[in-house]
């Protein structure tokens, strides 16, 4: 779709690389009972997961002529994409269209269901009736289904690109007529916490980690607001974050809402799947490109930015600045998912090793400045008081 995020320098390393195009805001998720009703006996509303399913599905059929392994297949996401990769993990209509996962900081549905909450059915339906009477149609018969397709698809992505609907998460003032995910009986029967404590994912390989600069959604307008958001935990967390009470507010609501956000759910997720005996990678992404390594903007890497590694396009983003310690990171972290992609472990050759993910070692594997390294996590304290709040809020 225009973007330089290709994955041509994967295809060149052994595997089949193959991306899609799925359908997103109110034209992905969207479940207004006339929908429902037309259809009654099929998965209603999560349209983008089901374009996503049929691409897993043309796969299994096709990829034998493009040199492909049916019974290879890892499907791997970031951010939303991750989300993806989560909810086709706990999908049952998913089951056995792949062999390993890789998720980004998946971000919507997260393995902590009060981090990014999915939809009910009910929510659904209101979210999209509110939104059809915005536009001046209201009801839930025939009528209101074919004045609905009557409108333009400009009118409908209006306001409800993704950078849109993330800022009315952020803000408090989400977007209307968007659902995100939702639980719908068919496609998604619950939340991925429920899932993963009960054991039902598909039991496959699983790389699962963050940057250390990630995204954070939330609001607060003060610090207390923020601490407040770990509720009794609210001193515990002023003391772990800001401990000499000095931290500019914008800086403090970094860490905490991308700890809370993505850090911490994607450490959960890669416990419960240890816990359930899937083989299981936890990292955590720390590289900055070097041309921009004394830009205050950059104190480590951004949400979304290790796809230009994983992917081995460091120049995407630095263009004729990209120097050799970028393209080595690239050509490293690379080689960990094309390894992973073609045999469900992703170490190999002369790489550090990466050790499979244990609680009990405090050790997270990181990819620093200085190359790959294992070592404690810095985070550790912080992310054990949001998995105390979290396990306290289900």
């Amino acid at each position: 779709m225009g973007t330089p995020l290709t994955g041509g320098q994967l295809a060149a390393k052994r595997v089949v690389f193959v991306s899609m195009n799925y359908r997103m805001g109110r034209l992905g998720y969207f479940a207004h009972p006339a929908l429902i009703k037309e259809s009654p006996d099929e998965p209603v509303g999560n349209y983008g997961y089901m374009d996503q399913l049929a691409a897993l599905k043309w796969v299994q059929q096709n990829i034998k002529a493009f040199g492909g392994d049916p019974n290879k297949v890892t499907i791997f996401g970031e951010s939303t994409g991750g989300g993806s990769v989560m909810a086709h993990m706990i999908s049952p209509l998913s089951r056995g269209l792949f062999r390993g996962v890789i998720l980004q900081s998946p971000g919507v549905p997260t393995a902590r269901a009060h981090s990014t909450p999915l939809s009910s059915l009910e929510e659904a339906e209101k979210t999209a009736l509110d939104y059809a009477a915005s536009l001046g149609i209201e009801g839930s018969g025939a009528d209101a289904l074919a004045a609905l397709r009557a409108v333009p698809a400009e009118t409908l992505t209006k306001g409800a690109s993704a950078p849109e609907v993330l800022a009315g998460m952020s803000t408090g003032k989400p977007v209307i007529g968007v659902s995100g995910s939702i639980i719908d009986g068919r496609f998604l029967l619950e939340t991925p916490e429920a899932a993963f404590a009960a054991g039902r994912q598909a039991p496959v390989p699983v790389i699962i980690g963050a940057n250390n600069r990630d995204l954070g959604i939330g609001q607060a307008a003060t610090k207390d607001d923020l601490f407040q958001l770990l509720g009794k935990y609210a001193a515990q967390a002023r003391n772990l974050y800001d401990p000499t009470g000095q931290e500019p507010l914008d800086e403090l609501k970094q860490q905490v809402f991308a700890d809370k956000t993505l850090v911490e759910p994607s450490r959960h997720l890669a416990d419960e799947m240890l816990r359930a005996g899937q083989p299981t990678w936890w990292y955590r992404f720390s590289y900055v490109a070097e041309a921009l390594r004394n830009d205050p903007k950059w104190k480590g890497t951004l949400h979304g930015f290790e796809i230009l590694y994983t992917l081995d396009i460091p120049a995407a983003l630095v263009k004729d600045k990209v120097t050799p310690a970028d393209w080595a990171m690239a050509a490293l972290a690379s080689a960990y998912w094309v390894e992973f992609a073609t045999k469900g472990d992703p170490n190999g050759g002369s790489r550090p090793n990466w050790p499979q993910h244990d609680p009990a070692a405090d050790k997270v594997f990181d990819f620093r400045n200085n190359g790959a390294t294992v070592g404690a996590d810095p985070l550790k304290p912080r992310l054990d008081l949001w998995q105390r709040y979290w396990e306290e809020e289900k």
